[in-house]
C-alpha cells in the first residue's frame, strides 16, 4: 500500500463508527447545498393535519423525531436491521413504535391504514405506498435522484446504483395508480468535501454510492482526488434531489 502521508487519517476515517443517519463527525469538513423546498416544514404541516402517520425508511429516526409531538397515532418502519435499535431508542420514548419491513416488497400494515405516509430519501415502491394509504391520504417524499453524485461515482469508475429513481419515473408510477400529483419538483446542487478523509467517511457511511468501496482497493482514485485538492481544485460534486406529494383518490 502507498506510503501517502494522508493514509493514516484515511484509514481512521474509514474505520470510524457510523450510526443511524448521523454525520456529526463531518462537522466543518463538508458543506451541502439545500433544495429550494423545506422538507421538514412540509412534513410538519402535513403531520398537523393527520391522525394516522407512518414514516417509511425512518433510518435512525432522526428526521421523524424532529416532527414530534404528533397529534395522532405515529408509526415508523425501517428495513435496514442495524438501524432498528437506533430508531427504537429515539422514537419509542415519543410513543412511536418501529417495525421492521421491506418498504419495497411489502410492509406489515393493512390496506388503507394511514392518512399520511412520509419518506425522506428512503427506498419504496409506489404500489406499496398507495396500498397502505387511506382514500384522500397523502404520500410525501424527498428522494435522491438516480444521477445523484454521478461525477463522484465516475471518479471511482463505478456505476450509479439506482439510475431509474427519477422524478419522471416516480411521478408516472403514482399517476398510473390513479394518484393526484399535487407537487413535483427537482433540484441539483453542490456538495463539497474539505478533505479526502471526509469523503472516505461519507462513502463508508453510504456504501451504495461506490459499491464495495475500500481505501486499499480505491487508493489510486483517492490519491488522484488528493492531488486535485492540493492543486487548489475543490472536491465538489453534484447532488440531485426531487420532491413528490401524491394524494390517493
Amino acid at each position: 500500500m502507498s506510503a501517502s502521508p494522508h493514509l493514516h487519517q484515511w484509514l481512521q476515517d474509514a474505520a470510524a463508527p457510523f450510526e443511524g443517519w448521523d454525520f456529526s463527525r463531518l462537522k466543518g469538513r463538508f458543506t451541502e447545498g439545500e433544495p429550494p423546498w423545506d422538507y421538514l416544514a412540509l412534513a410538519r404541516a402535513a403531520v398537523a393535519q393527520a391522525s394516522d402517520i407512518l414514516d417509511v425508511a425512518t433510518g435512525g429516526g432522526e428526521i421523524f423525531a424532529a416532527l414530534a409531538p404528533f397529534p395522532g397515532r405515529a408509526t415508523a418502519v425501517e428495513g435496514f436491521v442495524p438501524n432498528l435499535p437506533v430508531a427504537r431508542r429515539r422514537l419509542e420514548p415519543l410513543g412511536v413504535p418501529v417495525f421492521q419491513g421491506n418498504t419495497a416488497s411489502g410492509m406489515p400494515f393493512e390496506d388503507e391504514s394511514f392518512d399520511l405516509v412520509l419518506n425522506r430519501q428512503g427506498g419504496f415502491r409506489a404500489a406499496e405506498m398507495y396500498r397502505i394509504l387511506k382514500p384522500g391520504g397523502v404520500f410525501l417524499t424527498q428522494q435522491v435522484g438516480g444521477d445523484n453524485l454521478a461525477d463522484l461515482t465516475a471518479a471511482f469508475g463505478a456505476q450509479l446504483p439506482y439510475p431509474d429513481n427519477t422524478l419522471a419515473q416516480v411521478r408516472a408510477d403514482f399517476a398510473a395508480l390513479g394518484a393526484e400529483i399535487r407537487r413535483a419538483e427537482t433540484w441539483r446542487g453542490p456538495v463539497t468535501f474539505a478533505d479526502v478523509g471526509a469523503l472516505i467517511y461519507f462513502l463508508k457511511a453510504i456504501p451504495w454510492v461506490v459499491q464495495n468501496f475500500d481505501v486499499a482497493r480505491q487508493l489510486g482514485a483517492l490519491e488522484a482526488l488528493q492531488a486535485q485538492l492540493d492543486a487548489g481544485d475543490p472536491l465538489r460534486f453534484t447532488y440531485t434531489r426531487f420532491l413528490i406529494e401524491a394524494v390517493k383518490r
